[in-house]
């Protein structure tokens, strides 16, 4: 370890962690791309409504044991980590897997080590034999993850991350490998809605007793629960899949409530019984992203510059996309995106991103590609044995 580098580990609840959530915004500066999440969604705002996920109240904690490291050097923060076991992941799978997460650093591959020495070594204490990463606090499928390897020209759209491109040098050269890279497709909105899937969806119609809605904003809550119902049974073959709890996806609802747009999110049935779901939101980031101006990016100012354009957002994110395995092949997917591009022509939107996309789902990503779709982004989740 470089003696330059000063580590220092702060604990959940810790009022340093302020500075933690604040490093980015340094690092950041000059990047016309980076957009951070609220400070409420890391800290917590009473005002917003927003349980913080560094904070003990986010229910992510009931079932994880968590640190936190800052990197310090010549008295300056220069790198953060956190490290994680989540108990509840590990039982899932019957692992022993500890996580790498919020990770960031200056262009210094001593900075970088040192601080993923500390996030090895606090899970290799706690018995775990791989370390996976980077996410916020791990890699389940419903949390911010990976590193961005390609498409670093482009911002990141709600939920998901950006770096400068040498994060994934230092972590490689640390000697993490691949485990898994998910993908960003990106369609035009307002071109002619395939004939093929309109007579898909049709067909889908006539053959079985089937009935869309969209989202009831006045009932979200219960909305949202619906959704993971069907997001767990529809994701649970996947790589790296974890069930949504209903605690998670309230917290999910409250940080998402400004920006839902009710036509975007569409629910199918068959016979009475919910089978498939389709999300997309506007993209707050659209919205969110830094100003740097004298006025500050304070949460409020970003909330109410979101709160005045919300209507305006051309690009929007497909985020969430579930069929459980009894209701595939009948046609759901191709109905919902019918009628979902369909109300986002009417109402003005212009680009359509789907993520993230893992590599080895071939149905979906044929799926981007049948409606137009192109591979603009890849993120990347990296393992390293723990001997």
């Amino acid at each position: 370890m470089n003696t330059d580098v000063r580590i220092e580990e702060v604990a959940l609840g810790d009022p340093r962690l302020k500075l933690f959530a604040e490093l980015p915004w340094r690092l950041y500066r000059n990047d016309p791309c980076w957009t951070p999440p609220l400070r409420g969604d890391l800290l917590g705002s009473r005002a917003l409504g927003l349980k913080g996920l560094l904070t003990p109240a986010h229910p992510y904690h009931g079932d994880a044991e968590v640190t936190h490291f800052m990197a310090w050097k010549d008295e300056v923060l220069v790198g953060r980590v956190s490290a994680a076991v989540n108990r509840l992941f590990n039982e899932h799978y019957g692992s022993q897997i500890g996580s790498f997460g919020f990770f960031e650093t200056i262009e210094d591959y001593d900075v970088a080590s040192a601080l993923l020495d500390a996030a090895r070594d606090w899970v290799k204490a706690r018995g775990m034999t791989v370390l996976r990463g980077p996410g916020e606090y791990s890699n389940s499928t419903h949390e911010r993850q990976g590193i961005l390897i390609d498409g670093f020209e482009f911002p990141p759209t709600v939920e998901l991350t950006h770096n400068f491109p040498y994060y994934g040098e230092f972590v490689e050269r640390y000697g993490f490998s691949k485990a898994m890279d998910y993908h960003a497709y990106i369609m035009e909105l307002q071109t002619p809605i395939h004939p093929a899937l309109k007579m898909l969806g049709d067909r889908a119609k006539r053959r079985h007793n089937i009935t869309t809605r969209k989202v009831n904003l006045k009932e979200l809550r219960s909305e949202v629960r619906l959704i993971a119902k069907l997001f767990n049974e529809a994701w649970a073959e996947n790589w790296g899949f974890m069930p949504l709890l209903d605690e998670e996806a309230d917290a999910v609802a409250d940080t998402l409530r400004p920006v839902i747009d009710p036509g975007l999110m569409r629910f199918a049935y068959v016979d009475g019984e919910p089978a498939a779901v389709l999300g997309a939101l506007p993209d707050p980031n659209h919205a969110l992203r830094p100003r740097w101006k004298w006025y500050g990016d304070s949460d409020i100012v970003r909330v109410a510059r979101l709160m005045r354009m919300r209507r305006h957002i051309p690009l929007i994110r497909l985020m969430f996309f579930g069929v459980p395995p009894r209701f595939r092949r009948i046609g759901l997917d191709g109905l919902l995106f019918n009628e979902v591009k369909g109300y986002a022509q009417q109402h003005g939107y212009q680009q359509c991103e789907a993520s993230m996309l893992l590599e080895d789902n071939y149905r979906i990503i044929g799926s981007s590609e049948f409606m137009g779709g192109h591979r603009y982004k890849t993120w990347r989740i990296y393992d390293l044995p723990l001997m």
